[in-house]
C-alpha cells in the first residue's frame, strides 16, 4: 500500500524534484496557491507552492527503494526521523487535495457565511482583513474593511478570498 512522505526540495527546484520523481516512478502531490505581491507600482500574481520547499510523495516504503529520493536531482532529503521516513496522515494529504483543483492549484473556501473574518487575495487591498456582510445569490460576496477608520462596504468574488485564521 502506497503512503504519502513529506520530502525537502532544493530552492526553486521543485519543477525539477518534480519530473525526476516522476521519471522515477513515483506519484508527487505539490499544493500551489496563487499569490498578489506589489511590484513598483502594480500587482503582479504567481503561482507558488503551498508550503515553501516541501512537496509530498507516494511510495511504497516496503517495495520501493526509498533511499533513492535522497539522491534524485533537485531534491534535498526525504524527511525522516530516527533515520526512517514516517508516513503522513491519509487524512491530511486527502482533505488537501480535496481543497485543489486538478493541477494542484488551491481553490478558494466555499464555505463563507455573513460575519467570517476573510483576507483578500487579490487586487489593490491584498493581505487586508475584512468582515462578510453579505453574500448574493449571484455569489457575489460584499465585504466591511476598515480603511482609514471609516467602514468601507466593498464588492469581491469567492476566488479572490481566503478565510483569515
Amino acid at each position: 500500500m502506497n503512503h504519502w512522505y513529506l520530502i525537502q526540495f532544493k530552492p526553486n527546484s521543485y519543477r525539477l524534484a518534480e519530473r525526476n520523481l516522476h521519471r522515477q516512478g513515483f506519484g508527487t502531490f505539490l499544493p500551489m496557491q496563487q499569490i498578489t505581491r506589489r511590484k513598483a507600482s502594480r500587482f503582479v500574481s504567481n503561482l507558488e507552492p503551498l508550503f515553501p520547499g516541501y512537496m509530498f510523495v507516494s511510495l511504497n516504503s516496503e517495495l520501493a527503494p526509498w533511499r533513492k529520493i535522497n539522491s534524485t536531482i533537485g531534491v534535498s532529503r526525504l524527511v525522516s526521523f530516527e533515520w526512517k521516513p514516517k508516513p503522513l496522515p491519509l487524512q491530511l494529504i486527502s482533505g488537501l487535495m480535496l481543497r485543489c483543483d486538478a493541477s494542484s492549484t488551491l481553490l478558494p473556501p466555499t464555505s463563507l457565511k455573513t460575519g467570517d473574518s476573510v483576507e483578500l487575495l487579490t487586487g489593490p487591498f491584498a493581505n487586508f482583513i475584512a468582515t462578510v456582510d453579505t453574500i448574493d445569490p449571484d455569489q457575489r460576496i460584499w465585504l466591511l474593511m476598515d480603511f482609514m477608520g471609516q467602514e468601507t462596504r466593498m464588492q469581491v468574488s469567492a476566488d479572490q478570498l481566503q478565510q483569515s485564521k
